[in-house]
């Protein structure tokens, strides 16, 4: 199976490493995963300041790097609802393009959700051990579906010990270009989270979106925890954490 994987801007910007256990996950389960070089972000910036104009040029990019794969994996719950959500209806007036649009966001997976509910994977390449508690970031959760399956995943390591924290499904405050021009609302959301993450004694909290990882990680630090760990659950599932 040959796929394609989309960094997203924030991993690679910020934690390219995320990709890199993307990556050795699918490979793991059998793929042949190419990065296409020239890809940039897919949009959702724009899109959610209603720059529909500028997020149809890179919906177009994104289909030109990618239509030629089986599948295109993300590392982000957002990212992937971006394309498999909104771009169709970036084009509802071409209809030739939004066919071939449609077709290929049909082809495009969360990577939790491709590992399990395509691939069924059955084991990890790599070992994590430690006790962990679990954010469900919302575009993936809400757009996605992606809940179940992060969580079934990482049951396959029986040294992951998930301790749920109260509204896990709760929003962190992030929201992408909301935290911008909300800062107070969203940062009296993120401490709520904190809160809850605390209140669940794990001292690793793991998600699937790296703009809340960034977030919930930037208060924590801000508020004085140095120890509780922000991971990933590529990171997690691949045991390069």
């Amino acid at each position: 199976m040959r796929i394609g994987f989309f960094v997203t801007c924030l991993v690679d910007l910020m934690r390219p490493e995320i990709g890199l256990s993307a990556v050795k996950l699918l490979e793991a389960a059998g793929c042949t995963v190419e990065v296409p070089m020239q890809q940039t972000c897919c949009g959702q910036p724009g899109y959610n300041s209603g720059d529909t104009d500028a997020a149809r040029v890179l919906a177009r990019k994104f289909l030109a790097e990618f239509e030629g794969y089986d599948h295109v994996v993300v590392p982000s719950g957002s990212c992937g609802g971006m394309i498999r959500h909104h771009y169709p209806a970036l084009f509802r007036d071409e209809p030739d393009l939004r066919n071939r649009i449609q077709a290929l966001c049909d082809r495009t997976w969360e990577l939790t959700s491709f590992l399990h509910d395509v691939l069924k994977v059955s084991a990890l390449p790599g070992r994590f051990e430690g006790e962990v508690t679990y954010h469900d970031s919302c575009s993936g959760l809400r757009e996605l579906g992606v809940q179940a399956q992060p969580r079934a995943l990482m049951a396959l390591n029986p040294a992951i010990r998930v301790t749920e924290m109260r509204d896990a499904r709760a929003c962190c405050g992030f929201g992408g270009t909301f935290s911008v021009k909300y800062g107070d609302i969203s940062t009296a959301i993120v401490d709520e989270k904190i809160e809850n993450i605390h209140a669940s004694g794990a001292r690793c909290v793991v998600l699937g979106d790296l703009g809340c990882m960034l977030n919930i990680e930037g208060r924590l630090r801000r508020c004085g925890d140095t120890t509780t760990r922000v991971l990933h659950v590529a990171q997690v599932l691949a045991g390069d954490a």
